[in-house]
């Protein structure tokens, strides 16, 4: 097969269901590369990557093996404070989406890279790692959870700043990782985030108390995600 390569698309701010939509459409893409190569091996395609950049006006998310009793709010509710609510096809519970939140979202195939899933993960969580890292937050993962953590080791103070809930079919990702910046918090107290009940969130801004240039952290991120990956981005 010719070597794979990334294509990077920052989409700035955009309704979920149209990002959810295209992600559909790229990630149809590439299996369908992958099919045709299996099928034409004297004749391979390249396999194009997806990776999007993208911050989506306040949603909530639940995945396949979520409760939608973890939504704290009816729709009357959820109106009144501008969101919108959506069941997708992620793993993971729910989870909120909202300005000043680094929502990223990599379709990869994963074969190529030579990946399983859980590895895959575990690369997603070191990205982040690294780059809060170089603002002095010293993230980390939590036993039986996915994302990435603080204090995890200190009961009552452990706190989720990235949640992470992939789909992968065909060996194909798609939906990915959130990372809280500039994000405002209060949105999630109305839902038990990623269905826990006994451990908060934060973001960098919160930890720091500062703003965080959101251009600079993306190009931090994107930086430590192609280079944990190996990536070729065009």
């Amino acid at each position: 097969m010719k070597q794979a390569y990334t294509v990077f698309q920052d989409l700035g701010l955009k309704d979920y269901k149209e990002v959810w939509d295209l992600q559909e459409a790229l990630f149809k893409g590439v299996v369908d590369i992958k099919l045709y190569n299996r099928e034409h091996a004297e004749d391979l395609k390249k396999v194009i990557n997806q990776l999007l950049f993208v911050e989506h006006p306040h949603v909530y998310t639940l995945g396949k093996s979520g409760t939608q009793n973890n939504l704290l709010i009816n729709e009357q509710f959820l109106k009144s404070i501008d969101a919108t609510f959506y069941k997708i096809n992620r793993g993971g519970d729910i989870t909120y989406h909202g300005p000043g939140q680094i929502v990223g979202y990599p379709i990869f195939d994963l074969e190529e890279m030579d990946l399983k899933v859980k590895s895959y993960i575990h690369q997603l969580e070191e990205a982040i790692i690294q780059t809060i890292g170089e603002y002095g937050i010293k993230g980390e993962r939590l036993d039986g959870a996915t994302g990435v953590w603080m204090d995890t080791q200190i009961p009552g103070k452990t706190r989720k700043i990235c949640a992470i809930g992939v789909k992968a079919s065909r060996y194909v990702s798609m939906h990915g990782f959130a990372l809280n910046v500039n994000t405002n918090l209060s949105y999630f107290n109305h839902i038990n985030p990623c269905g826990f009940v006994d451990k908060g969130v934060t973001s960098m801004e919160k930890e720091l108390g500062a703003v965080v240039d959101m251009a600079e952290i993306k190009g931090k991120l994107l930086d430590n995600i192609k280079n944990i990956f190996s990536l070729e981005i065009k």
